[in-house]
């Protein structure tokens, strides 16, 4: 009977929770390492910008429900106002030549009475003097963590704040990662950056208010108008515009944070951000958890009301209009190893969980269809699985300036067609990713304008379109293409060597070594030993720097949902051995950079889907990449967590989650209930073995009696 009473006590004793938690509006989830940095100026992951954007707020955000990807006013009144101009700053009339436009000013109007969450650095005293910017040596040493200092305050975010992060972006002590491309667009970008780089070196550690240092091309018109001036057309710059890299910024942050003795103790801006978005970060233990909590000065927001039909059969418009964010605070708990973080998912400890290779099976099905559904197992359970192509490509590049494989003669481009043939990435998808991933038919994913669908969309170098669907080439088709370019089993025709080609592998561990020996099996079907050169990631980096690889293995995740941010990774000036771009295979073709150079800047239109399918059908033709796949993200969450579909641009969803607490409360409780029988069990038998030495002992005092 005791036992029975302090099972029904403590339901769950693995819960890894305070009991006072269970029926709490809490999301709990996971995270597998420490975000490096949480400054928006540096930050430039997803790990970091799963916290980040749920705090900092840029004008501009994507519309959770809408596809294909809409931008939409975030604390902006609306979208930013596009102006041309020409050469003398003359406004031009609309629907000008893209090359009569000399420069683009983006002027953006944000809504007034938004504040920032509370925060030490904007606290003031009763004469409105900042209680925290002149720490004195004894302050500091008190001060272990943000929470030690007392007061706090808010203000209202200006214009000025976002015109002071911009110029954090021109900061070169700030190391932004985009600071040389925003260096290309922004007017008076570069000699900011000069002039800010002589002022740290004539202050040395002292504080730089960047507000006293005027930036040309961007200037606040009013306390809630700002404008940015770009050279020439630039209409990415609007997707720009939603990263966290364009949030606002208060310059009493960054003065509170420069104080002696706080970065010493992690008290910066990289740890402790702060922003007007609906969650703050009320706790960043990154060895245990990182607790963002409500924001109680939350300017407010409310969820979508249209989506499309299938958006309401599941369920997605139920909370339409509905006061955002829906949940208390978001615990996230650090759990670096696969198999721990799935248990506690499949107990309910977790609302929400990748899905690792070890799980895959346990978690998914494919029907006869191909479409990936949960196991009974996971249905049982209420686990639900979303599903969706990344916005991203992994490719095979080649080294186009190497003698062998690269440049643009006719030997070398039937070589890598032939390779493109040969390397069976269905296959790879199927052992290597779980069947997580689709063919790579050009460097575009779909969802992204430009790129095509159906037998439009095949790669013909590579494909037939066979009853209605794509079908690789067979291995003669790649070897009368080797033939073609004077190899025959492998062996040079005109010298008689076999050949052999280097593979720059990033190889850590036993699942690469796999890979690896099926690449080599690929080039074998061809006759070409492939040599794979191991190394670490920054070696492998410096060879791609240098241009000293053959062969590689890369991928890219999309900026922005636009062609131009997957097209210029073979756009010749950004050849990476030569110009340190992003053009890793140094691939250089003078008409497709000619037509790149119309294409990136245009809005678009049938005509830029025209020169977009020109530019496809020259480096399909020239094969500087074996396209390699689009991957698609698994997710998996419980019933009780609503409104989730995965948004592959948007990083500020949080706020959309909803929690069934009391439905989690009770799974958890069934799910874990403690299992008494074999302590029962244990018990039992020990006390039956124990009844002869109980009977001996009983005996033996009966004997010295007597």
């Amino acid at each position: 009977m005791m036992l029975l009473g302090i099972s029904a006590a403590h339901p769950a004793w693995n819960n890894p929770y305070p009991s006072q938690e269970a029926g709490a509006n809490v999301m709990y989830s996971s995270f597998k390492e420490r975000p490096k940095h949480l400054d928006p100026a540096r930050a430039y992951s997803a790990d970091e910008y799963s916290f980040i954007a749920q705090i900092y707020e840029p004008p501009l955000q994507y519309h959770f429900l809408r596809r294909p990807y809409e931008l939409i006013p975030l604390t902006a009144r609306g979208m930013p106002s596009i102006r041309y101009l020409d050469r003398n700053q003359v406004e031009l009339a609309n629907g000008a030549a893209t090359a009569a436009i000399a420069f683009s000013v983006y002027e953006v109007t944000i809504n007034s009475g938004i504040q920032y969450q509370p925060h030490p650095a904007l606290a003031r005293d009763s004469d409105g003097l900042y209680r925290y910017h002149q720490l004195t040596e004894e302050q500091v040493s008190g001060v272990y963590k943000l929470s030690d200092l007392t007061y706090s305050g808010t203000r209202e975010l200006t214009a000025y704040d976002y015109v002071y992060q911009i110029k954090r972006i021109a900061d070169p002590a700030g190391h932004s990662p985009i600071a040389s491309l925003m260096a290309r667009y922004i007017v008076g970008f570069d000699q900011f950056s000069e002039v800010i780089k002589t002022a740290r070196r004539e202050a040395g550690k002292a504080f730089i208010d960047l507000r006293e240092y005027p930036l040309s091309g961007v200037s606040a018109v009013d306390r809630y108008t700002y404008r940015v001036l770009i050279k020439g057309k630039y209409p990415q710059f609007l997707f720009w515009l939603a990263m966290p890299f364009f949030a606002p910024m208060p310059w009493e942050a960054e003065k509170f944070y420069a104080q002696p003795g706080l970065s010493e103790k992690n008290i910066t801006l990289d740890w402790y951000p702060v922003g007007t978005g609906p969650f703050y970060l009320a706790e960043n233990n990154p060895n245990l958890r990182m607790v963002l909590v409500r924001n109680p000065n939350f300017h407010g927001e409310t969820y979508p009301s249209d989506g499309a039909a299938e958006d309401k059969a599941a369920g997605l418009l139920q909370d339409a209009g509905g006061a955002l964010p829906f949940i208390d605070r978001a615990v996230f708990s650090l759990e670096k190893e696969a198999i721990p973080r799935w248990n506690k998912f499949l107990q309910g400890y977790f609302d929400d969980s990748g899905i690792s290779s070890d799980s895959f099976d346990q978690a998914v099905r494919f029907n006869a269809q191909g479409d990936a559904t949960v196991t009974e197992q996971m249905q049982s359970k209420g686990i639900n699985l979303s599903t969706a192509v990344d916005l991203s490509i992994y490719y095979m590049g080649f080294n186009m300036l190497d003698d062998v494989i690269g440049g643009n003669g006719d030997r070398a481009r039937k070589l890598r067609r032939a390779i493109a043939i040969a390397v069976d990435f269905e296959e790879f998808i199927s052992i290597f990713a779980n069947g997580r991933g689709i063919p790579a038919q050009g460097p575009i994913p779909p969802g992204i304008f430009g790129a095509r669908t159906g037998r439009d969309a095949i790669n013909p170098y590579v494909y037939d379109w066979v009853d209605g669907r794509p079908k690789r080439k067979s291995i003669g088709s790649a070897l009368r293409l080797m033939r073609e370019a004077g190899f025959v089993g492998g062996v040079d025709t005109n010298s008689g060597i076999p050949l052999s080609l280097h593979f720059e592998a990033v190889a850590r561990g036993p699942d690469d070594q796999a890979r690896l020996n099926w690449m080599r099996k690929q080039f074998d079907k061809l006759g070409i030993q492939l040599i794979v050169r191991s190394t670490d990631y920054n070696r492998f980096r410096d060879k791609m720097l240098k241009g000293t690889g053959q062969i590689f293995f890369w991928g890219w995740n999309a900026d922005y949902p636009d062609p131009e941010n997957f097209l210029f990774l073979l756009y010749g000036p950004d050849a990476k051995a030569i110009h340190n771009g992003e053009n890793a295979s140094n691939y250089q073709n003078p008409d497709f950079d000619s037509l790149f150079e119309k294409m990136k800047n245009m809005d678009n239109s049938p005509r830029r889907q025209a020169l977009i399918d020109r530019m496809i059908d020259i480096v399909r033709r020239d094969s500087p990449w074996i396209w390699g796949f689009h991957p698609k993200s698994f997710s998996l969450h419980h019933g009780w967590l609503r409104n989730v579909k995965p948004n592959l641009m948007a990083n500020n969803t949080l706020k959309y989650n909803r929690i069934n607490a009391e439905q989690r409360r009770i799974s958890r409780q069934s799910w874990n209930r403690p299992v008494w029988w074999p302590l029962v069990a244990a018990v039992a038998l020990l006390s039956i073995s124990m009844i002869p030495a109980v009977v001996s002992f009983r005996r033996r005092q009966r004997r010295a009696a007597l």
